[in-house]
């Protein structure tokens, strides 16, 4: 499975999450869905200094660039094939954002970008979406982050409508609240300026009911908890949980009337949350007043679930799964000098990689896999240019003991047993070029033998009558739809015959028919 990794600049935090990416085919309407391998987040109120001044602090700029120094060296352990960075409100608003993006960049190692308001909640959609899809029905979901607060109205899986306004909790802060507990005039003035800034995204999109209304970023989740009286430790038990508007309205009105060391003792919220507690509170629950929402459940997705959901659909590092220029140069002409029809060569290898890109959710395997079985697509007629008889292990032998460019003496080892087993008899423990492999080697050609095979009885009358190949996954079955516009009946039937080594292998069954 390939691993993204992203970093969310934010006004108040920066947020890293390092993921696996499960690509199986879901639904139109769903995006991939995500494995968190890593996640880090540290307060930084970038915005704090761009709200005052218009300017990012250099105690800010400092402070953030530490943090993402020490976030790059932790995705960079886990083999990342792709990083997106972004900055949000505080970053779009700063006079001095090319110098701050420069230094940020530099302490990342990776480009940092601003995104536009509407981006963001492309993205914070995509985010909940991946880990909670919502495919019918209409959907309201509100992001309160430190800068600016985006709503957007999303129906059938689909988003319809996108709005950023300046309601961050860190914002809000800095311009209304100066006394603590605030003074009952700046309360009022901050209200009216939420409700003013609401009042587009309420004409456009309408007070209608919704199937479910949602609210992400850390101040729904410090909402959720202290209102469920869950500790701050306990933030993945409140993903889902619900807070009805009489809750919402109760909290409000409460923490209006506290200090700044009466609401660090509230369940739930931490010590920096609690300084724009107040402001994040506000938001929330004129939102949900104005759209007269009876009740916002909250997500802990954000922006970083959809960087990475977004660099997957968008399919960067896929790159790392096929041959490179150089690498499809070496066994072209290695299946060329053998006499290997590289019209047939061309379409297992096609049909092998959309194989191995369409079933990353069930053999999750790294993408430089790819490669290996791309490349023994090519090779594993090699043999015939020895003996008929046996063809698949003079495969073998030629592949083992090639000087084949651009590849390490491993992966050939590796192409070599794939070419091997690509018919006949499946890998077994007791045979020797098997063994020779390493533990994590042996996984690997166990689970890419079946798709070799599947993809070479694909094109068995060298023909190229499959033009392509659809897969769909349920829970005990994958089924393989043929397009063509061609007679497909050989094919099919062939395939159907790995139908035993692939279920030995994946536990599913496989079934095989022609689609439109």
């Amino acid at each position: 499975m390939p691993r993204y990794a992203a970093v969310d600049i934010g006004s108040n935090s920066v947020r890293m999450e390092a993921a696996e990416v499960l690509l199986g085919p879901k639904g139109p309407k769903v995006p991939p869905s995500i494995r968190v391998l890593a996640s880090q987040r540290q307060v930084t109120r970038l915005g704090e200094g761009v709200f005052r001044s218009g300017h990012i602090s250099e105690e800010g700029a400092e402070l953030t660039c530490g943090v993402l120094r020490q976030m790059a060296e932790a995705y960079g352990r886990l083999d990342v094939v792709g990083v997106r960075a972004v900055a949000t409100s505080a970053v779009r608003d700063a006079q001095n954002q090319r110098q701050f993006l420069e230094r940020a960049s530099e302490a990342l190692g990776a480009s940092v970008e601003i995104i536009s308001g509407k981006e963001e909640a492309r993205l914070i959609h995509l985010g909940v979406q991946s880990r909670w899809p919502h495919t019918d029905g209409r959907m309201l979901i509100v992001d309160v982050g430190g800068g600016s607060a985006e709503i957007m109205f999303s129906e059938g899986g689909r988003l319809v409508e996108a709005f950023s306004k300046p309601l961050g909790a860190v914002r809000l802060t800095e311009t209304f609240l100066e006394d603590d507990p605030p003074a009952p005039r700046d309360l009022h003035r901050m209200e009216s300026y939420i409700e003013e800034k609401i009042a587009a995204p309420l004409e456009r999109i309408g007070p209608q009911p919704f199937d479910r209304a949602i609210a992400t970023s850390a101040t729904a989740g410090a909402l959720v908890r202290a209102v469920h009286r869950l500790p701050r430790a306990s933030r993945e038990q409140a993903d889902r949980l619900r807070v009805r508007i009489s809750q919402a309205r109760e909290f409000y009105q409460q923490v209006q009337r506290l200090d700044l060391a009466q609401r660090r003792r509230l369940p739930g919220i931490g010590p920096k949350r609690a300084e724009i507690l107040i402001a994040g509170s506000a938001v929330l629950f004129r939102t949900m007043e104005d759209f007269r929402l009876p009740a916002i459940y909250y997500s802990a997705a954000g922006v970083r679930d959809g960087v990475i959901v977004d660099l997957a659909v968008r399919g960067v590092g896929r790159e790392f799964s096929r041959l490179s220029r150089d690498q499809r140069r070496a066994v072209e002409e290695m299946a060329r000098r053998f006499s290997v029809s590289l019209k047939h060569a061309r379409k297992v290898a096609e049909l092998a990689h959309a194989l191995f890109d369409s079933l990353q959710s069930i053999h999750r395997l790294a993408p430089g896999c790819g490669k290996w079985l791309e490349a023994a697509a090519y090779l594993h007629d090699i043999g015939h240019y020895v003996s008929d008889t046996g063809h698949h292990k003079h495969s073998y032998y030629l592949v083992a003991n090639s000087d084949l460019p651009g590849f390490t003496a491993r992966e050939k080892r590796l192409i070599a047993s794939l070419c091997r087993y690509h018919r006949k008899s499946a890998p077994k423990p007791n045979q020797e070029n098997f063994q020779s492999l390493d533990a994590e080697e042996r996984r690997a050609v166990v689970l890419l033998t079946p798709l070799l095979r599947l993809a070479d009885s694909l094109d068995r009358s060298h023909e190229q009558r499959v033009e392509r190949v659809e897969c769909r996954l349920r829970d005990s079955e994958v089924s393989l739809q043929l397009l063509s516009g061609s007679d497909t009946d050989l094919e099919q039937w062939a395939a159907e015959r790995t139908g035993d080594l692939f279920r030995d292998v994946y536990q599913r069954r496989l079934s095989v028919g022609k689609g439109r």
